[in-house]
C-alpha cells in the first residue's frame, strides 16, 4: 500500500498562471480589429498547448497540497474506467489523467489539459459502475468542449475583469467549491449572473455529450439520471449541499432533460462490475472509518448475504483485518481470493502487503516475479515488486525493477519516491538527491528540485558523466519554471 501525504503548503503557482492568462486577455481586449475565429471557441484565450502546460502545473500543485490517493490499484482502476470512455469521445486533444482525492465529499471536477479528479466519497456513493461512469463522462465532456477556457473567454468579452482573480477562483471552485465560489463572487461582482447562466449552459452541454458518450462506451445510459435523481433526493432539504452540487447545480429541469436524453438510447442492463465493487470495498476499508467498525460492517454484509458481490465483501473484510494489524486473518482470506483469480491485481496488491507485514518476503517476491513476466511494466506489479525487494533488502534488484519501470513511465510519482528510498539504503547519496529532485519537480517545487541537484553534484565528483546530466537537468527545471512565467 502506498499512501503518501502532501509534502508542503500551497504555492502561488495558480496566481502566477492566472496572471499570465490576464496578460493574454488584456492583449485580446486591446486588439479590437482582430477578426473572430470561427469554430475554435476559446482559442483566443488559451491555446491547446498552453492549456496542457497549465494543466500539468495544476496537477503538480495538487500533488503537493491535496490528499491525492497514491494507490496504484485505485489509480489503475479509475484510469482504466476513464479511458474506456475517452476512446469513444470526440475532440480529444490530450492524454487524459484520472485521479482520486481522499475526501468523503461527493465531488468531481475537471481542469485544463485533460485532468479529471474524483473524490473517494463519490465512488462509494455510486450504486453501479454506470453511475460512476456517468459522472466521469460528464467531466470528460467539460474538457473536450473546453468549457473552462470558454468561460474565461465569455467573461473577458462581457466586462473587463481581473483575470487573475477569475482563473484562480474558477480553479479553486473546482477543487474546493466553498472557497472557490467566494473567490468568484469577489472577482465577478455585477457580472455574476451572466457567469451563472454560462455555467448552466456548460452543464446542459456536458450532460448531452456525456450521456451520449456513456451509451457509446457500453455503459447503461440510465446511470446518469439515476445518479442525478439520487443526489437530488438525498440533498433536497439539506442545509449544506455536497460540493458537487455547488459546481454542478441540479435543478429539476436538468434531471428531467437527462432522463429524456437517456431514453433516446437502448436500455442496457449490465451485471454488477467486480472491479467496481472491489474498488468501493478498498476505499471503505482503507480510507474511510476505522478498522474495527469496518470489520463489523463487512462481517455483517457477509452474514446477512446483503452484498452485491461476495468476493468484494470478503476483500473488504481482509483489508479491514490488515488495517487492524490482524495480518494472519487478512492473509488467509486474501490467499483464498487469489486462488480464484491469480491475476486480479486488487488481491495481489493486498496480499503483498500482508506478506511483507509478516516478513514473508520470498512469498511476495515469487508472486510478483511471476506476474512481472506476464504483465511487464504494469504499475501495480512493478511498484509492489520494487517495494517487496526493498523490504527484503535486495536493493540492487529493487533499483533495477524501478529504473526499468521509469523508462516507460518517467512521471510516476510513487516509483520516484520508492527509488529515492532504495538509493538511500544503498548509500548512493548522489543518486538519491538526483531522484529526490524528480520527486520535487513532480510537485512543482522547482527551486527545491534544483537545490537537490546542486547537492547531488558534490557527491558525483568521480562520475563526470553524471555531473553533466545534473547540469543539464538543472537547466531543464529552470526552463520549465520560466516557461510557466511566460504563459
Amino acid at each position: 500500500m502506498f499512501n503518501l501525504k502532501p509534502l508542503f503548503k500551497a504555492t502561488t503557482l495558480t496566481l502566477a498562471i492566472a496572471g499570465a492568462t490576464s496578460f493574454n486577455a488584456n492583449a485580446i481586449a486591446n486588439d479590437k480589429n482582430k477578426l473572430p475565429e470561427i469554430g475554435t471557441s476559446a482559442f483566443s484565450i488559451l491555446s491547446l498547448d498552453k492549456e496542457r502546460q497549465i494543466g500539468q502545473a495544476m496537477m503538480r500543485q495538487l500533488r503537493a497540497t491535496s490528499p491525492i490517493i497514491q494507490d496504484p490499484v485505485l489509480i489503475e482502476y479509475i484510469n482504466d474506467l476513464g479511458n474506456q470512455l475517452v476512446k469513444h469521445a470526440q475532440d480529444v486533444n490530450y492524454a487524459f489523467e484520472f485521479f482520486i482525492i481522499n475526501n468523503n465529499e461527493l465531488n468531481a471536477f475537471a481542469f485544463f489539459g485533460g485532468h479529471v479528479g474524483i473524490h473517494s466519497g463519490l465512488i462509494t456513493a455510486a450504486d453501479t459502475e454506470s453511475e460512476l461512469a456517468s459522472v466521469i463522462a460528464h467531466e470528460i465532456s467539460h474538457v473536450t468542449q473546453r468549457h473552462l477556457a470558454r468561460r474565461l473567454e465569455s467573461q473577458s468579452q462581457t466586462q473587463a475583469l481581473t483575470m487573475a482573480g477569475l482563473v484562480s477562483g474558477v480553479l479553486l471552485s473546482l477543487v474546493n467549491p466553498t472557497m472557490g465560489m467566494a473567490a468568484l463572487s469577489a472577482s465577478m461582482a455585477a457580472t455574476q449572473q451572466a457567469s451563472i447562466n454560462y455555467t448552466r449552459g456548460n452543464e446542459k452541454e456536458a450532460d448531452r455529450v456525456g450521456i451520449a458518450l456513456l451509451a457509446n462506451s457500453g455503459f447503461d445510459p440510465q446511470g446518469a439520471p439515476s445518479f442525478f435523481s439520487k443526489m437530488s433526493e438525498k440533498y433536497r432539504y439539506a442545509s449544506k449541499p455536497p460540493a458537487m452540487l455547488l459546481t454542478h447545480p441540479l435543478p429539476e429541469s436538468r434531471i428531467a432533460d437527462a432522463r429524456q436524453r437517456a431514453h433516446n438510447y437502448p436500455v442496457r442492463p449490465l451485471p454488477p462490475s467486480t472491479q467496481f465493487e472491489l474498488a468501493k470495498a478498498r476505499i471503505r476499508a482503507r480510507y474511510q472509518g476505522n478498522a474495527k467498525d469496518n470489520i463489523n460492517y463487512f462481517k455483517r454484509l457477509l452474514s446477512k448475504n446483503s452484498y452485491i458481490i461476495a468476493e468484494a465483501a470478503q476483500y473488504g473484510l481482509a483489508l479491514s483485518y490488515y488495517e487492524d494489524k490482524q495480518y494472519k486473518q487478512a492473509q488467509t482470506l486474501l490467499e483464498q481470493l487469489r486462488d480464484t483469480n491469480k491475476h486480479n491485481l486488487f488481491y495481489v496488491d493486498a496480499l503483498t502487503d500482508a506478506y511483507l507485514s509478516s516478513h514473508q518476503y520470498d512469498d511476495a517476491i515469487k508472486m510478483l516475479a511471476d506476474l512481472s513476466l506476464i504483465m511487464p511494466n504494469n504499475q501495480v506489479v512493478s511498484l509492489n515488486y520494487g517495494n517487496a525487494l526493498l523490504s527484503a533488502k535486495k536493493y540492487d534488484e529493487a533499483a533495477q525493477v524501478l529504473q526499468d519501470f521509469l523508462i516507460v513511465n518517467p512521471g510516476n510519482f510513487i516509483a520516484h519516491d520508492l527509488l529515492t528510498s532504495v538509493y538511500r539504503k544503498q548509500g548512493k547519496t548522489g543518486l538519491m538527491h538526483m531522484n529526490k529532485a524528480e520527486v520535487f519537480a513532480l510537485l512543482g517545487a522547482y527551486a527545491k528540485a534544483v537545490d537537490e541537484l546542486q547537492t547531488s553534484y558534490g557527491f558525483l565528483e568521480e562520475q563526470p558523466l553524471m555531473q553533466k546530466r545534473v547540469k543539464a537537468r538543472i537547466l531543464q527545471f529552470q526552463e520549465q519554471e520560466n516557461r510557466l512565467k511566460r504563459l
